[in-house]
């Protein structure tokens, strides 16, 4: 059984899938983060030292035990070529 598998069985629990939900904001900004900075190959050590933070904070960032600042996100996606753009729906 793949990842993809295993995540949508353990999703048939409503109150696992009521936490899931609550937590995708957070997945998807992960997400944009490490696709942006795979595609222009940097690491971690050097998205840190373009934005002037510690690799540690991109590692916690990344790993989705840190909940980041605005202030952080905005030099996040500066540092990847990218706009910050907040919407809700």
């Amino acid at each position: 059984m793949n990842y993809k598998e295993h995540l949508k069985e353990q999703l048939k629990d409503p109150e696992l899938y009521k936490e899931y939900k609550a937590l995708e904001p957070e997945y998807e900004i992960i997400k944009h983060i490490i696709r942006a900075r795979s595609e222009l190959k940097l690491t971690q050590k050097e998205l840190a030292d373009k934005i002037g933070v510690r690799q540690s904070n991109i590692s916690r960032l990344e790993s989705g035990s840190y909940n980041p600042s605005l202030s952080l996100l905005k030099k996040v996606a500066k540092g990847l070529g990218k706009e910050l753009h907040i919407e809700f729906k």
